[in-house]
């Protein structure tokens, strides 16, 4: 009746706070940060910036910090340090050498042993003039031989290790959010994606400290979108508490995926996977061969990218990379067509192209057919039907692409109904269903949620060194049986209430209330307290041709295929028998008129154990209640 599962704690309404929170939530990605607070919108640095670039340039005496830093890639590139998160907490014999050559490389430390580092070049400050005594009636000058004080700075080498950047960034992250809440931030909560190892987190948390952060927690993504997508601002009155929920991650690093299931508000992971194989890295490739291909058939000048023959024109790359930013991020918002445009891209032109969202899907169409096969598979590895997945829940800037929902639905074979942002109108324009903003509201979620917990011993359950328990949840649905000989209820042989879903988390309280018909003469009613298995049956029919196709003798009647949801009866836990003593005859010409019926309730209590406990009692009734009891199995 159970299995274990890694159970993400969640909050099912948002936290009311009455003045601004002194606690915030990280979303520390690889390429784009973001930080909020509650779940309000995410705070904006000095430069209006919401999604932050993970970038830090240096120039002469000065640093770039975020789109600033990302803009010295094209001229700046062997001083901008990106990608820096992911390399956390690693070795530097653990991390691959790459030929990538557009930002600052990757070096051995000259000191600290198979410790990671980055070499950049500053400019010193010139030192501060001699003091001259200007008490004494004489002045020693200096002697002959000793070297002039330069006047003017000077280029240096300066190392840093990859904490020592994170620790810069993460500083100025929480610098903007206390230039905006007005107050120091008390602590925070950071996201981490499921692929960080142990060592990893301590960096990351380490940096943070070093920061002047407190870390209330480190959350998994997976948990921070859960936080998020289980308040009512995000479920409201659309969405069932019970449902199963796909989240999709498509990042310049790789795709992550999660199944989980939400059970009023609780929730916990099915399964989940990350593949470095499939990421917006090629995406980007594809768009810059495109426009550097439209920019060569406008201006008859050669402009060789990745993957090319000739040698790459490094700066004009850079130049692309940059610019389609602003035209992926226009395809997301608008149906129409996008721009891209490049001030002096080579040679003093000017490049300014444009790309519809049919030609840029079919671009991207490889990448979108790599993300369904991915989802097919973390489907099959859970043992769950893409029919039984009731939301899709898209995080990061990629998942604002329409053509990425459409494309994964149909190849995955989601079924028409299904719950996803796109269909309620809420991915864009920074609202709670933006995928740019869901990890760090579910962050900042769980920060003011920590934060609000007064005592010390229950607040330690959420810091990283606290050891988890392992949950078990139920593998089939729990429920009631009233026997009848309907027809359409003949898979049961009676009327099915379900009670507590399958892959609910343990222990597990659940209360509902319906009403049972009884006998007119006794008021006797009689149920199955059962568990049930949940299936899905396909049906193959041939599709009717529309008159247009009656012409077309040659064509032969395409077969679909039909999903239909099944029930098979499994355990017979036991069998309540009782007497009603408020039932009410029904009066009218209805299907249900002169029946007689009453109301009850039912609560099912199991415990951590996989131990039952039933209760049935009639509602507004002052009489016995039946019970029953399961012992684990």
């Amino acid at each position: 009746m159970s299995k274990k599962a890694t159970q993400n704690g969640s909050t099912d309404a948002p936290i009311q706070i009455s003045t601004l929170p002194p606690v915030v939530g990280i979303n520390f990605g690889n390429s784009y940060a973001s930080i909020a607070e509650d779940l309000a919108e995410c705070i904006a640095n000095e430069d209006g910036e919401r999604q932050i670039a993970c970038a830090i340039a240096f120039h002469g005496e000065e640093m770039y910090i975020g789109n600033q830093a990302k803009q010295q890639l094209v001229k700046n590139s062997q001083n901008t340090i990106t990608g820096f998160r992911n390399l956390l907490g690693k070795k530097f014999s653990e991390i691959p050498q790459s030929e990538n050559t557009t930002s600052a490389r990757v070096i051995q430390h000259p000191e600290l042993p198979d410790t990671p580092a980055y070499k950049v070049q500053v400019l010193q400050p010139s030192p501060a003039p001699l003091n001259s005594n200007t008490t004494s009636a004489y002045t020693t000058p200096a002697a002959s031989h000793a070297p002039t004080p330069r006047s003017e700075p000077m280029l240096v080498d300066r190392i840093l290790t990859v904490s020592e950047v994170a620790t810069i960034f993460i500083k100025s992250l929480v610098q903007s959010a206390e230039d905006f809440l007005g107050k120091k931030v008390k602590g925070a909560v950071i996201s981490v994606p499921s692929t960080f190892t142990d060592s990893q987190k301590v960096a990351l948390e380490k940096a943070a400290e070093d920061a002047g952060v407190t870390v209330l927690q480190l959350l998994d993504e997976a948990g921070a979108a859960a936080a998020t997508t289980t308040t009512t601002i995000w479920s409201g009155d659309s969405l069932h508490p019970d449902r199963t929920q796909l989240l999709v991650d498509l990042g310049a690093s790789g795709l992550s995926l999660s199944l989980l299931s939400v059970r009023e508000g609780l929730t916990y992971v099915l399964a989940d996977s990350h593949t470095d194989a499939v990421s917006t890295a090629a995406i980007d490739d594809k768009l810059i061969k495109f426009f550097a291909a439209d920019f060569t058939k406008k201006t008859r000048i050669t402009l060789p990218v990745c993957p090319a023959t000739a040698p790459i024109d490094q700066r004009a790359e850079a130049k692309l990379r940059l610019a389609i930013e602003h035209t992926k991020r226009t395809i997301s918002a608008s149906p129409g067509a996008a721009t891209c445009s490049v001030e002096s891209l080579k040679e003093g032109m000017d490049y300014t192209g444009s790309i519809n969202r049919m030609r840029f899907d079919m671009l991207a169409s490889p990448v979108y057919a790599a993300a369904a096969k991915q989802i097919a598979s973390l489907l099959a590895q859970a043992g769950i039907d893409a029919h039984d997945v009731d939301e899709v829940v898209y995080v990061g800037g990629t998942g604002c692409l329409p053509g990425l929902d459409s494309r994964l639905c149909v190849e995955v074979g989601l079924r028409d109904g299904v719950e996803t942002p796109f269909a309620r109108g809420t991915v864009v324009g920074g609202g709670v269903g933006d995928p740019t903003t869901i990890l760090a509201r579910g962050c900042a979620a769980q920060a003011a949620l920590i934060d609000s917990i007064t005592e010390e011993d229950v607040r330690a359950a959420f810091s990283r060194g606290h050891q988890a328990r392992e949950v078990r949840a139920t593998t089939k649905t729990l429920g009631l049986i009233f026997p009848n000989n309907l027809p359409e209820n003949k898979e049961v042989g009676g009327t099915w209430i379900p009670v507590v879903q399958k892959e609910t988390a343990l222990p597990a309280r659940r209360i509902v209330s319906f009403d049972v018909e009884v006998t007119e003469g006794s008021k006797r009613f009689v149920c199955e307290v059962r568990e049930v298995k949940e299936g899905i049956r396909v049906e193959k029919v041939v599709e009717e041709a529309s008159p247009s196709d009656e012409d077309d003798e040659d064509e032969e009647p395409e077969e679909v295929e039909i999903k239909h949801r099944t029930l098979t009866k499994e355990t017979l836990f036991g069998v309540i028998d009782t007497q009603a003593k408020l039932a009410i005859q029904t009066k009218g010409k209805g299907k249900d008129a002169g029946k007689w019926f009453t109301r009850v309730e039912v609560e099912f209590i199991v415990g951590i154990d996989g131990a039952l406990d039933v209760e049935l009692r009639e509602v507004g009734g002052d009489g016995a209640v039946e019970k029953l009891h399961v012992s684990p199995l």
